[in-house]
This record gives structure tokens, sequence and C-alpha cells, in this order.
């Protein structure tokens, strides 16, 4: 059996290939398009989101699983090891980490399981599942994992570049971009996730091409002072002329092992919508 497996949310947006190598398993949750339900990475991709949203002129809704969901996989993941650790998007973001203990609680495994509040989002998420997964296959027990995890959590970088507002504004998740919202002179302010809670910082003017790359560049100085083993390029359906260009820029400073680019699955896409770009990494 097993001694440690890992489970989160499907907004940690890691890739199937990285989700192969560390025996990752994903459990979804929800978008609502009106009246209809759909399970994140299964029966929905962004671009239909994007197409029902530009139909409809409405923001796509998200929520948790339920706690008989949880439950299940909770269980499906006690079969094959001894303890587990559930990694799930910032509690100030959603309610899946309150479900995820409600189940552990029902289930009586809180000696087995843990759950992690990420206090972040998307690859922020995913940067702490691989430094989970890396400690788990040197032998660590869960206890030990989440606790350098916490530990490691106020140095988690997560930001991104947003090519509209729209989405953003009227899902009301980010402080600050309510006020920019009626600004329509190509403003893209670089959205930062601080104490679990995303914030809007400085504030680029142009074509989303051009900004995205005055924002890594801004970034380079502390990118260079970063932890070299991994760093995510993570967007929601960007060019993929610019993806390359982002990635060659990285790859130029001749700095990290290990750069991985990944698409952004749906419910991280219903809220900050198409054209969005960010770059994730762990400061030292």
């Amino acid at each position: 059996m097993k001694k440690v497996s890992i489970i989160t949310d499907s907004t940690s947006d890691l890739s199937k290939e990285l989700l192969n190598k560390y025996d990752i398993t994903v459990f979804p949750l929800h978008i609502h398009l009106g009246e209809a339900e759909y399970a994140d990475g299964i029966d929905i991709t962004p671009e239909e989101i994007y197409q029902w949203s530009e139909e409809t002129k409405e923001t796509p809704k998200t929520s948790a699983l339920s706690l008989y969901d949880a439950k299940e996989y909770l269980n499906k993941a006690l079969e094959k090891s001894e303890e587990v650790i559930c990694f799930c998007i910032s509690e100030e973001m959603s309610s899946c980490c309150s479900v995820m203990h409600m189940a552990v609680m029902e289930l009586e495994a809180e000696d087995k399981v843990f759950v992690v509040d990420s206090k972040n989002l998307s690859t922020g998420i995913g940067l702490q599942i691989l430094e989970a997964a890396e400690l788990a296959e040197k032998g660590l027990c869960a206890g030990e994992i989440v606790e350098k995890i916490k530990e490691m959590q106020p140095r988690v970088r997560s930001s991104f570049v947003v090519d509209s507002l729209t989405f953003l504004h009227r899902g009301g998740r980010c402080s600050g971009v309510a006020a920019l919202a009626g600004n329509t002179l190509k403003l893209h302010p670089c959205i930062f996730v601080l104490d679990g809670k995303m914030q809007a910082g400085k504030k680029y003017r142009g074509k989303i091409d051009k900004v995205i790359l005055n924002y890594v560049e801004d970034l380079k100085q502390e990118l260079l002072t970063a932890k070299k083993e991994h760093i995510f390029i993570t967007h929601s359906g960007c060019d993929a002329e610019l993806i390359a260009a982002i990635q060659t820029e990285l790859e130029e400073l001749n700095y990290f092992d290990n750069i991985h680019v990944t698409q952004a699955g749906g419910v991280i896409a219903s809220h900050c919508g198409p054209g969005t770009m960010g770059v994730l990494y762990v400061a030292k």
C-alpha cells in the first residue's frame, strides 16, 4: 500500500503529464451555465464556457463538490494509501475546503486525511502539490509534508494579467476590480494572490501581447532569486505565439530546472475569462 496519496480539486490546473508522473487524483468542482451544471474538466471545456458567456452576456457561476462526492473521493484514496493529503483552492474563494473537512469528520478519518487550504488558486496550488509529491517520494509522512507546505505557502507567488475585466468584475472575486471595470482604455491589471484573496496590482495599458511581455519583464529580478525547481506559465487560451515567446523569455534566463506550460481549467477560466496569462513560482 502506498504511504501517502495526494488528491486535489480541479482548480489546481496541473497538466495530465504532471498528474500522471506524481500519481495525483483530481476531483472536479462544478460550473453552472444558467440552469445547467457541469463537472470541471469532465463534461465542459473553457471554450464552451466562453461561447456561452458571449452568447448570453452572463458570467458562469461555480460551486464546490457535494459532501457525498467528497467522501467517495476520500474513500478511494484511502483504499490505496495509508494517509491522504487533500489540496483545495483558497477558503476565501470556495467552500471546497470546508466540504472536505466535513467529509473527513463523517468518515472519522482525522488521523489519516489532512486537508490543506492552499490559500491560492490555479498552479499556485500546483506548486504546493509538486513539493508535497516530491517530499512523499522521499518517505516523509503526511503530517511532516503538510507542515513543510504551510511554511512554503507565504512564498508562493501567483499573479496573472487579464485581457478583459468583465469576468472578474461580474464574479466579484477580486478586490479593486470593480473600481476599474468602467475604464475602457485598454486597461489590463495584474491580479495577484495575497493571504488567499485576489487583489488588483499594477495596471498595464496597451495590447495584451505587449502587456504580458512587460509583465514578465517586471518579474525577472525576483525570478532570478526564486526556487529553481519549478515555474509555471498558466494561461486561459492565449495565442500560441505569445505562449512560446514567454517560454523563450524564461528559458533565456538559464535558471529554472522545469518550465511548465499549462492551460487553466473551467473554474479558473470562468472567473478570469479568455486571454489571461500568469507566471507562478516559489520565492526562496
